[in-house]
């Protein structure tokens, strides 16, 4: 039981410090603003595709249904494999998958309901009526509550690196396949997000992380040992 406690943490923390490194200095560089000044720019000093049809309605509203009709396709796999013997091999994977996707939506959302951050369009900087407060500092009360951190939407792609365990679980030469659908799914959604003046790039970086995060504890608890 200990070592299976450590083959979890180990990696876990070692993961997490080296995040929050990455984060510090990301905040030191100050390169949220600055990618976000150039996109603003890039948009004559607006956010011009805030409510285009390819960001707003196909990438954005369009990316949440996508990803809706996998969950619900794997829910459906799921069901089939407790009747189907052929599927029977696959229901473990196909919980897992489920539960990961599930888990890790679900965190992120609660996230975003819990800590108060300003989208970039909330901001004075960039036309909006807000000034920044950061994710350490202290919020005064006269200053409404926003949810945007994390990226919800990005996690709608980035719950989906899931798919690299599960693919090792039953076929391990696709696992990289797996995990390059996640993750193109996860940067689509977000830079989608962040040319509509939406989100940083931080908040996807932590989406990413607590992704991972929920899928790989998730996968230490319901596949087998061999696919790690």
């Amino acid at each position: 039981m200990r070592t299976a406690r450590l083959n979890v943490l180990k990696p876990l923390v070692s993961a997490w410090l080296l995040f929050l490194i990455a984060m510090s200095v990301f905040s030191i560089l100050n390169i949220d603003f600055t990618l976000a000044d150039f996109l603003y720019r890039l948009q004559g000093n607006t956010w011009a595709w805030k409510d285009a049809l390819i960001t707003q309605d196909i990438l954005h509203k369009g990316g949440k249904w996508l990803s809706l009709a996998m969950g619900l396709a794997t829910l459906l796999l799921l069901i089939l494999s407790t009747m189907l013997i052929r599927l029977k091999e696959y229901r473990m994977p196909l919980l897992y998958l489920f539960s990961a996707t599930l888990l890790s939506a679900l965190l992120v959302a609660t996230i975003k309901h819990l800590v108060s951050m300003e989208c970039p369009w909330d901001l004075i900087r960039y036309g909006g009526d807000r000034g920044f407060i950061g994710l350490l500092d202290t919020r005064p009360s006269s200053v409404p509550a926003s949810a945007c951190f994390p990226a919800g939407h990005a996690s709608a792609g980035y719950t989906w690196i899931a798919l690299y365990f599960f693919f090792a679980a039953i076929r391990p030469h696709w696992r990289w396949a797996g995990l390059a659908l996640g993750l193109g799914l996860g940067l689509t959604f977000g830079l989608t997000q962040q040319l509509r003046g939406a989100h940083f790039l931080s908040h996807d970086l932590w989406t990413v992380m607590l992704c991972w995060t929920v899928s790989f504890v998730l996968s230490k608890r319901l596949l087998p040992p061999r696919i790690h």
